[in-house]
């Protein structure tokens, strides 16, 4: 009895703790706090909720951010401070790094006053806001990196790659820190590393094709632009409903030349997406490489709705003038509009260069060279200024300056252009066994070349194998048809034959060919001339110096013809 006294205020005491606690009053909550508590029916609270949006948004891929935008909308949190701002941060994060996503997203709606808020209104506007040395805050490492899809300085990017590297610290399973370091790298041309961080994207998250995009664009930067376009090509088959895929695979074809490809897949962007202006011009700049320069007209006109300005579209326009439609001054017009908004354009220059050298107006062969001097001073040691430089020499005659140019040219490159202008230069210089050895190479590049063929058959003339000459002869005059290109034949059977008649006729027939072969007008003046037929020859002079007046062997001739020529 006595222990059973004992013990029953013990029991007492339990029993009225174990009340107390069953009755104790829940704390109410309200607002964010209160939405989504966890309770023994598995309901979330408001912390665990947020942590899980805010995780989700910061893993960074695409199905994880849908996730979280699906999170505040399904817990009504959209409204909120917080639900605005992880909206408008997954949000603007999807459009960048998955700008073809097609889904329907909220709008974006920042709050005023939070500090995400104005990181990423100070990206829009082009700022890199950094974040304090002392911050934790995974996102104000990541948000500023918004600013890096515009263009922005070598400063700009450097500064956000060691944020980019704390942020890969505090969260290795996100790919956005080796995302923002691969396109940043990419920027700055370390395109090594930019690979590598792209592929670490991908480690993280399979699913992350514009992590492989960005592989793809840096392989073609680094000068491997057929596996680059082959990557593209992998990529569009395996996500074939991605326009932003298709656009950079039609880029990449464009890149190497691939006209076939790149304007098929043009077409199809087009299609889609018909103000498309940076493909419209790419339509536009393979039509003019092909020649093809009336359907380049079309997505000109349609791209001078968007920007007339364009420099690209400038430029394509003074090439349809001159190449297409052989309106010097027309394209002359639109070069001027470049150098005007920037004088140091080396390519509008080149090209304009070019066309001034061209005109027959002495003030536009003053304003060539010097234009050419400018250039020479500057960018003197350009290929495409030593190029324009070297047909300048061969122009004048000047023979052993332009062999000295020649030499430089061959030590980094070797086109057919090059090998073309070598033979000329040899051949002036009298070096015909030098000259039928580039000719030899030019041919054997490609034996169906016309260009190629008057040139080898031209040297091996020169060089005294005129028989071999005469049996490649015959065999293009049968085969090619009437035009410029038969004339050339005849011209160089006019050379090889035996009597004054033969020579005469092969000379008009080469001229009924093409009137203006300039080249055959001054074998015809050399013809009469010889003969002392000096009416003859100075109707023929005067047709040749018509076409080029500045030509250095007709001009040896203008000043003893003078009087016939009216001069």
């Amino acid at each position: 009895m006595t222990k059973k006294v004992r013990l029953f205020p013990f029991l007492l005491i339990i029993i009225m703790i174990f009340i107390s606690c069953k009755s104790a009053p829940r704390e109410d909550k309200t607002g964010d706090e209160a939405t989504g508590r966890r309770n023994g029916n598995g309901l979330y609270q408001q912390e665990g909720l947020a942590e899980e949006i805010r995780s989700l948004t910061e893993t960074g891929t695409l199905l994880s951010m849908l996730r979280a935008v699906e999170l505040i909308r399904e817990r009504d949190l959209g409204g909120s401070e917080f639900g605005r701002m992880m909206n408008g941060i997954n949000v603007t994060l999807i459009k960048q790094i998955y700008p073809d996503y097609g889904g329907r997203l909220p709008s974006v709606d920042l709050p005023q006053t939070h500090n995400y808020a104005r990181i990423m209104r100070e990206a829009e506007r082009g700022y890199y806001s950094a974040p304090a040395p002392e911050s934790v805050d995974f996102l104000e490492y990541i948000l500023p990196s918004l600013s890096l899809f515009d263009r922005n300085t070598t400063e700009q990017l450097l500064a956000a790659l060691p944020h980019l590297e704390k942020a890969g610290e505090m969260r290795p399973d996100s790919i956005l820190p080796p995302f923002f370091q691969g396109m940043v790298l990419e920027r700055l041309e370390r395109f090594g590393e930019a690979e590598a961080a792209y592929d670490q994207c991908y480690g993280i998250s399979p699913d992350c094709y514009p992590a492989l995009a960005g592989t793809a664009r840096v392989i073609g930067l680094s000068g491997r632009k057929r596996e680059a376009a082959a990557f593209f090509l992998d990529l569009v088959n395996r996500y074939p409903d991605s326009l932003w895929l298709k656009r950079q695979l039609a880029i990449a074809h464009y890149e190497n030349r691939d006209w076939t490809r790149a304007l098929g897949e043009i077409t199809e962007i087009l299609q889609r997406d018909p103000r498309d202006g940076d493909i419209i011009l790419l339509r536009a700049h393979i039509f003019v490489e092909r020649g093809q320069y009336s359907q380049a007209q079309g997505p000109l006109d349609t791209y001078a709705s968007i920007n007339q300005n364009n420099r690209l579209y400038l430029f394509l326009r003074a090439r349809v003038q001159a190449e297409g439609y052989r309106n010097r001054d027309s394209a002359l017009n639109y070069l001027r509009l470049i150098l005007r908004s920037n004088p140091n354009d080396e390519e509008a220059a080149v090209y304009t260069i070019g066309l001034l050298m061209e005109s027959q107006r002495q003030g536009d062969q003053a304003e060539a060279r010097e234009m050419l001097l400018r250039l020479q001073n500057t960018s003197g040691s350009s290929p495409a200024v030593l190029s324009l430089s070297l047909r300048d020499a061969i122009s004048r005659e000047s023979w052993r300056e332009a062999q000295g140019l020649l030499n430089r040219i061959f030590t980094g490159r070797r086109s057919n252009q090059d090998l073309i202008d070598a033979y000329r230069v040899e051949r002036g210089l009298g070096n015909n066994s030098r000259a039928l050895a580039f000719a030899r190479e030019l041919y054997e590049r490609d034996a169906s070349n016309d260009d190629g063929i008057v040139i080898y058959i031209s040297a091996l003339i020169d060089a005294g194998r005129g028989e071999e000459a005469s049996g490649m002869i015959e065999t293009r005059l049968a085969s090619v048809g009437s035009g410029s290109v038969k004339s050339r034949y005849f011209l160089l059977r006019s050379r090889i034959r035996s009597t004054e008649e033969e020579t005469l006729n092969d000379l008009r027939s080469s001229l009924f060919e093409d009137p203006r072969n300039l080249q055959t007008l001054i074998a015809t003046f050399e013809f009469y001339h010889l003969r002392g037929e000096e009416r003859r020859a100075a109707y023929y002079l005067r047709q040749a110096l018509s076409i080029s007046p500045d030509n250095q062997r007709l001009r040896r001739y203008e000043q003893e013809y003078a009087s016939l020529l009216g001069n």
